[in-house]
């Protein structure tokens, strides 16, 4: 059976350590900080297994005659990537493309180190078997994931072997006949309240002293010793839906973790304190790839909900056909157009990897630079489109229950499109998406998600085919030489 939305929020009801505001949080189903976004997540789930569309959100498992979401296919060619896409993208129009560790995330990074099965093969046989075991097992069972790859922040000048807590940054402890202890923080697990298991690693460049810290694993939350530190719940303090839409319903969080001597059994552990290893298993492996070409689906589709933000916005002030107007939603347009561009040039370009089919390296880490640089000036943009229209709106849902101030926003929230019921609740979204903390906190996300500028900047300049480019200038300086223009200038030529 594919896993619907109620399996999915009884799976969360599993006795996790979810601490927020100074307490734990018994259920993350029912608590008022997070509600919302794990019905949000159910929903996802309910769509996959709505009858009309299991053919398109999800595949047949090879050799089996059972079916499982297209988050977890391995597309063996270029048409089998492109309907994977079109899976993700119609589970990402759901919300919006807000949610930036939806389920779609970290599968499509497991899925990734899969194909790259045989990095781990040559590195540890055992521990290859346990990638393989797992892929299987998160594909079968539907597992929403979530990651922390990233060392806490602490005396950024030091490497993590170098900070004054030798446990500051998760590492091992300890390992016997069982597995491995780890204990120490990792952040930053976004999505992690509502996931089932969390993929623990390090992207981050290490030295080889901090070998203890180079690991590769995957556990449930509710994992003994697993503690979740969540960050503020925007829901909690959103109102309404019709105040906060987005806030409101898709505030996935951010958690630290900390790893209070967690034991991770030897069939969940990938990689056991090596640093080479743990960066060839993104990168020797369509695992980076993968799981950011997921990120670049997401971001099409979020540009295109904020361009259709930005149309309304425009309509309902009655200035679409000013040209300045015209010009800035012509500009918004090319920059959405942009991204949908690359996404489809990555598919294009793509190449065979032995059985696998992986989209386009170099175009991948193009899309990134520039969507990084992208998502704040779009955010500016539709600012100076909605002017003080976002501003100043009733002050909550409330004011519409009172017949005196329903009366006075129907004389003073005007617009030629709308009527002024339509207008606040356009601008209410507006702002959720553009000037919230939600949306402050969105900004932050999409400027340094993949890392920061430097890192994919460098991604971009390692992957470009410098050899073809600076070729041609080579050919071109090959084409005259000094002496030959001495010699004509001397002939009189």
């Amino acid at each position: 059976m594919i896993k619907t939305g109620s399996q999915h929020i009884s799976q969360l009801q599993d006795g996790r350590e979810v601490f927020l505001n100074g307490e734990i949080i018994e259920d993350v189903t029912s608590h008022k900080a997070y509600r919302n976004i794990v019905a949000s997540v159910g929903r996802l789930y309910d769509f996959q297994s709505a009858p009309e569309n299991v053919e398109h959100m999800t595949f047949e498992i090879p050799g089996r005659k059972e079916r499982a979401n297209r988050i977890w296919q391995l597309p063996a060619n270029y048409d089998e990537l492109v309907t994977r896409r079109r899976a993700l993208e119609s589970w990402t129009e759901i919300h919006g493309g807000f949610l930036g560790r939806a389920p779609d995330h970290v599968a499509s990074c497991i899925a990734g180190m899969y194909m790259g099965l045989d990095v781990f093969e040559e590195f540890d046989k055992d521990r290859a078997v346990a990638l393989s075991d797992y892929y299987k097992y998160a594909r079968d069972n539907e597992l929403y994931l979530t990651y922390v790859i990233i060392n806490p922040q602490a005396d950024r000048s030091k490497a993590a072997h170098e900070q004054a807590d030798e446990f500051f940054t998760a590492g091992v402890v300890d390992e016997d006949g069982e597995g491995i202890t780890i204990r120490g923080a990792k952040m930053l697990a976004t999505g992690g309240i509502m996931a089932n298991e969390v993929f623990v690693t390090v992207i981050q460049p290490m030295q080889e002293a901090d070998k203890r810290y180079a690991i590769s694993f995957a556990i449930p939350m509710n994992t003994k010793g697993l503690k979740i530190l969540s960050r503020k719940s925007y829901e909690e303090h959103a109102g309404s839906v019709f105040d906060y839409p987005l806030s409101s319903r898709y505030d996935e969080n951010d958690a630290v973790l900390y790893f209070d001597d967690v034991k991770v059994p030897w069939d969940r552990v990938f990689i056991n304190q090596d640093v080479v290893m743990c960066q060839r298993q993104f990168h020797a492996t369509p695992a980076h790839v993968y799981q950011n070409y997921q990120a670049q689906i997401r971001m099409m589709v979020k540009m295109r909900f904020l361009l259709g933000v930005a149309r309304y916005i425009a309509d309902t002030n009655g200035v679409t056909n000013f040209p300045q107007v015209r010009e800035t939603l012509g500009t918004l347009a090319a920059q959405a157009a942009t991204v949908d561009a690359l996404v489809h040039a990555m598919e294009v370009k793509g190449t065979q990897r032995g059985d696998y089919f992986v989209p386009d390296r170099h175009t991948l880490y193009s899309a990134q630079v520039i969507t990084q640089k992208l998502y704040p000036e779009v955010m500016t943009t539709l600012r100076d489109l909605a002017g003080g229209g976002m501003i100043m709106l009733p002050s909550s849902v409330a004011d519409f229950s009172n017949p005196e101030l329903r009366d006075l926003i129907g004389k003073t929230q005007k617009s030629p499109a709308r009527d002024s019921e339509g207008r606040v609740k356009l601008f209410k979204l507006a702002w959720d998406a553009v000037g919230s903390e939600f949306a402050s906190r969105h900004t932050q996300y999409e400027m340094f998600y993949a890392g920061a500028s430097f890192v994919t900047k460098n991604h971009s300049f390692r992957t470009y085919e410098w050899d073809r480019a600076t070729g041609m200038v080579d050919t071109m300086l090959g084409s005259y030489s000094l002496e030959e223009e001495i010699a004509r200038l001397s002939d009189g030529a």
